[in-house]
């Protein structure tokens, strides 16, 4: 499931390898009375990747020959004990090209989830951020309960392919029983093998990481990028620490002000302006769209795929079936950007054929599963936060009742974002509010960017975001696109806009719009 609608389910318990491995990282009492602030880092090569991160090589230096460094950086386990036990969170950091007078700070990113590694995601798109490394060293973070950084864990890779079998959209007593027992079964293991973390998961414990990171690493001022869920943690970090506040971009906006019943709705809009504008798109070109003779065409075909599957699994990738939740999954994660639109119409027509492999590797990448089959632990990282921070919760009763509404935002994909909502019901830690406070009166600027065509975070967030922030904080960019996200479509005036900002502190008028 993408990042703000993932279902949970299937259970028994983790290896006593990875258990062991979690729990001997919280609470180190050698580190009791140690003030945090004052710790050094020490900048090493780094690793590859372990599994909770995704697994994979370690990073590969940028063309310049600039080599990734990654450090461990001390917080404590419990803010509201701050001389208590700690955790260690993972960093990763490439240096400036820039001369000494002209290097600003560091530069902090967190591409979302919540649940994603930054030690891994950062060299990945490092490329893209060449122009802002001019100025800053380019840092992430694996947040706690993420990767590296005293991971969460639940379930095993085992446990997991047989969740992400099963009928995540449940159409009688029997599935719905199955999916809520499930569902059950998976939070009791989070919280059998990661009890301990759990209750410090939340946004505001990220964001005061944050602060200390910005003090270890020599800054006077944050100076920040937030995507996604990141602009959730920026948010917070501005209401908390407003006058640290240096130059921050938030890119894909997280609307502060709904609740997780309101954003899963407003994602089911999303999606389906996102599988509308692919279908637009298909049958546009000049050449025939092999998927449909018109979008209408082109949407009902994907309804017909989903409702087979539901009833007759095909071939996916062996041993596994494509099943209607795992073709779902597929979809959405395709609809995150225009790059994948030639892919999902390719998956489309094998499964049409009956070969569902395409559709299954893009089910994988976003359920966060390798090609060995080993998970990372985005999944179990995402319930953990979200359930952490979000008050409301939702039995099967509600969700059945506010299913018609789904539906109308979406046919397809209503009731998997519905049925999400079911997730947090079980959970061993109550919930911190309805939504964030990210009221931050007095801070420095905040380029807040927002993408019409945003499938994740509806564009209607940016303007939200603003609002919150309060009245001559938040400054609103729009890009009239397609994707998740602006500044990685590469476009110029985006950039431009952004780059002015990080490197030059020129803030482009509120209101700006970029096409």
């Amino acid at each position: 499931m993408p990042s703000l609608l993932r279902l949970r389910a299937a259970v028994l318990t983790v290896s006593a390898l990875l258990l062991s491995t979690v729990l001997a990282g919280c609470g180190d009492d050698d580190t009791q009375g140690e003030d945090v602030t004052r710790q050094e880092l020490s900048w090493k090569a780094c690793p590859a990747p372990d599994e909770a991160q995704g697994g994979g090589a370690s990073p590969s230096p940028l063309p310049d020959d600039g080599e990734w460094q990654c450090a461990t950086m001390k917080a404590p386990l419990d803010w509201d004990d701050p001389k208590g036990d700690t955790i260690g969170l993972e960093l990763i950091r490439v240096r400036t090209t820039g001369a000494a007078n002209e290097r600003i700070g560091s530069l902090i990113f967190n591409f979302g989830g919540p649940g994603g590694s930054g030690v891994t995601t950062l060299p990945a798109f490092a490329e893209g951020y060449e122009k802002l490394r001019t100025r800053y060293d380019l840092v992430s973070f694996d947040p706690r309960g993420v990767g590296r950084s005293d991971p969460v864990i639940c379930e095993n890779d085992q446990q997991l392919d047989a969740y992400f079998q099963q009928d995540g959209t449940p159409d009688d007593a029997a599935e719905r029983s199955q999916l809520l027992d499930s569902t059950t079964e998976f939070n009791d293991a989070c919280e059998q093998n990661s009890g301990k973390i759990l209750p410090h998961v939340r946004t505001t414990d990220a964001a005061r990481d944050l602060d200390l990171m910005r003090q270890v690493l020599g800054d006077g001022k944050l100076h920040y990028f937030g995507i996604s869920y990141g602009t959730e943690l920026g948010g917070v970090y501005a209401h908390l620490f407003p006058g640290r506040v240096g130059r921050a971009v938030f890119d894909a906006v997280v609307d502060p002000t709904q609740n997780a019943e309101q954003s899963s709705l407003g994602q089911a809009k999303g999606f389906q302006l996102a599988l509308d504008n692919f279908a637009e798109d298909c049958v546009s070109k000049t050449e025939e769209c092999p998927i449909g003779d018109s979008a209408q065409d082109v949407k009902d075909r994907i309804a017909k795929l989903l409702k087979d599957l539901d009833r007759k699994p095909i071939e996916g990738i062996f041993p596994r079936q494509l099943t209607q939740t795992a073709a779902t999954s597929g979809i959405l994660q395709a609809l995150y950007s225009k790059d994948l639109w030639d892919i999902l119409t390719d998956g489309l027509v094998e499964a049409y054929d009956g070969n569902g492999s395409t559709l299954m590797i893009l089910s994988d990448s976003m359920n966060g599963r390798s090609e060995n089959g080993e998970y990372d632990n985005s999944t179990a990282a995402f319930t953990a936060i979200s359930c952490a921070d979000a008050k409301p919760r939702y039995d099967a009763a509600y969700v059945e009742r506010r299913l018609p509404e789904f539906r109308a935002a979406s046919p397809l994909f209503g009731d998997s974002l519905a049925w999400g909502m079911i997730g947090c019901t079980d959970w061993a830690v109550a919930g911190a509010a309805d939504h964030p406070d990210v009221s931050a009166p007095g801070a420095a600027p905040i380029l807040v960017v927002g993408n019409t065509g945003d499938p994740a975070t509806p564009y209607e967030g940016a303007r939200a975001m603003v609002n919150a922030l309060g009245k001559g904080v938040g400054v609103e960019l729009t890009y009239r696109g397609q994707g998740h996200g602006a500044y990685d479509s590469k476009n110029k005036c985006v950039q431009g806009a952004v780059n002015g900002y990080l490197l030059d502190g020129k803030v482009p008028p509120a209101g700006t719009v970029c096409t």
